[in-house]
């Protein structure tokens, strides 16, 4: 039974039945990334808010296999197809990188973005690999547009495959900042546990050692344990207590792009270092060089981290605004809207 939801009250198992163009999110996630949560939560609003005459509808990931074919029976020229953006277009994750090529491959027919990604196909065996697997499934699908979220993603997308390649900020730049204005105490590190980490341990050490002597520290990750699956219907409330803990802190310490992100929408000072291969730095500079209170940092030297932390903490919170960044993808969409319109 294929499930869909049309809103964020509810699932429901069939597609409405008006005159309305449909808006196909598919792979949305139901794990507990935050950060990931957050690009879904942000794609629904930047629909709905700049393309209102569409009815969104999202798909879980692992409800793909079964709404592909009740889309299929629905589809109308003017629908439009997605695979949801925030995670990585490449070798590392094979069951994403899987789920998009089946999406891509089957509606061929209809406009299909890829939301804002960052993509990275291993040097080795299995890159190759899956690679050519890749460009052989986008390949079959002359409507797609590929949606890159930094300038090296954007590079590798095109000389990777033959399809269209737009530049856009991550999806979680469209949505409004906030000021909760708790009072801030401590630090907060927010680090992975996968195999994108590449910080050593010993530079975490050094910091925890250093910080520890001035304010109370906490460890976190954006991978909540609980609850086990989110949904449509509980990610806000979710999202919402993720900013109100960035809230609550006078700095983060990160090597989670999103956790830099969330720094930006709470105005919390932020030290972002790297992942396996440079999503997060190139994101930055890309899109928030100009952010005074965050920064990347590649540094090992703990005295010219303390010196860098003093200085964003010392940072007063001013306007920013990458919101006129993403003309590039409301041109594609619009263009379709209106090419469809006067079929």
């Amino acid at each position: 039974m294929a499930n869909f939801y049309v809103d964020t009250t509810t699932v429901v198992h069939e597609i409405p039945d008006n005159s309305r163009p449909k808006f196909y999110m598919f792979g949305v996630p139901s794990y507990t990334n935050m950060g990931d949560q957050a690009v879904s939560l942000a794609e629904r609003q930047y629909i709905e808010n700049e393309f209102p005459e569409y009815q969104y509808i999202e798909i879980l990931e692992e409800d793909d296999d079964y709404a592909i074919p009740v889309i299929q029976e629905h589809l109308q020229p003017k629908d439009i197809i997605a695979f949801t953006g925030g995670g990585n277009m490449g070798n590392l994750y094979h069951n994403h990188e899987e789920a998009r090529r089946k999406v891509f491959s089957t509606f061929v027919n209809n406009l299909t973005i890829s939301f804002p990604q960052s993509i990275h196909f291993e040097e080795n065996e299995d890159g190759e690999i899956e690679k050519k697997k890749s460009q052989s499934a986008y390949r079959k699908n002359p409507n797609l547009v590929l949606v890159a979220r930094d300038a090296q993603s954007f590079h590798r997308m095109q000389t990777t495959f033959d399809n269209p390649v737009i530049f856009t900020p991550d999806m979680v730049l469209y949505m409004n900042a906030v000021d909760l204005k708790f009072k801030r105490h401590g630090a907060l590190f927010v680090l992975r546990h996968d195999s994108e980490k590449v910080v050593k341990q010993s530079t975490i050490d050094n910091i925890k050692e250093m910080l520890g002597t001035e304010r109370p520290i906490d460890r976190v990750d954006t991978v909540l344990d609980e609850p086990q699956k989110i949904t449509p219907v509980t990610r806000e409330a979710l999202f919402d207590a993720e900013l109100e803990l960035f809230s609550h802190q006078e700095m983060i310490i990160t090597d989670r792009w999103h956790a830099m992100v969330f720094s930006v929408l709470t105005g919390t000072p932020c030290l972002l270092f790297g992942n396996s291969y440079g999503k997060g730095k190139h994101a930055y500079i890309d899109w928030l060089e100009h952010v005074n209170w965050i920064d990347y940092t590649d540094e090992t030297d703990i005295d010219r981290i303390k010196e860098l932390m003093r200085y964003l903490v010392a940072q007063n919170r001013h306007d920013y605004d990458v919101k006129k960044d993403f003309r590039q993808l409301r041109d594609v969409i619009t263009g379709y809207a209106h090419k469809r319109q006067n079929d």
